[in-house]
């Protein structure tokens, strides 16, 4: 599983200027980046729901394979699973929130602030909701697989080593990815959302 593609997002696009966006730019793109944002997360909760299902597959089959003994391990599944569920969910929501192509552009603005908005905050809380439910299976996985028992100190070391830098870059990553290109699309559209609801009061 993997939370970091969300930072690939914006890379084949601009990078957003915030506030001090072109009003007739961002209009004039606005139509092809939202739907450009659609698609990609699409993809990534698809992505993470299919590779969730696979580690839990391999993680109900070692638990299976150990008998009584491997009961924890079917708990390290469990909260993996939760996660799958979780991005399935953020499909079945995207779909019921989908705006229709002829609805207002002051309708799909407020939508894709809206998701924006939800995106920053998951970003931002990714440690919690994410990184921490993958580390807890980990150890509760690690502790009780009869390989644990027969490595070296040193070994352990280097293992949580390496898992402990995987989740700060996943931290790290997701927090430039909101500093650096979700803030500043919000602020892009709630800029042009300001300029056509000044434009309809005048």
């Amino acid at each position: 599983m993997n939370w970091n593609k969300f930072e690939t997002l914006w890379k084949r696009q601009e990078l957003p200027v915030g506030a001090n966006a072109d009003l007739v730019i961002t209009k004039q793109t606005f139509e092809a980046k939202s739907r450009k944002l659609a698609r990609s997360l699409f993809w990534r909760d698809l992505r993470e729901a299919a590779a969730g299902l696979i580690v839990v597959g391999f993680l109900i089959r070692q638990g299976w394979l150990m008998g009584k003994a491997g009961w924890p391990i079917i708990l390290s599944a469990v909260l993996v699973l939760g996660l799958s569920v979780f991005f399935v969910r953020e499909r079945i929501r995207a779909r019921r929130e989908r705006k229709g192509p002829d609805a207002p552009l002051l309708v799909k603005l407020d939508a894709d602030i809206s998701e924006l908005q939800r995106q920053r905050r998951l970003l931002q809380n990714v440690g919690a909701w994410y990184i921490a439910p993958c580390v807890l299976a980990i150890v509760i996985a690690r502790a009780n697989s009869p390989a644990a028992q027969s490595q070296s100190p040193r070994f352990v070391l280097c293992y949580t080593a390496l898992v402990a830098f995987i989740c700060w870059r996943v931290w790290a990553m997701n927090r430039r990815a909101v500093r650096n290109k979700i803030n500043p699309r919000i602020e892009e559209l709630e800029k042009l959302r300001r300029d056509l609801l000044t434009s309809s009061q005048a």
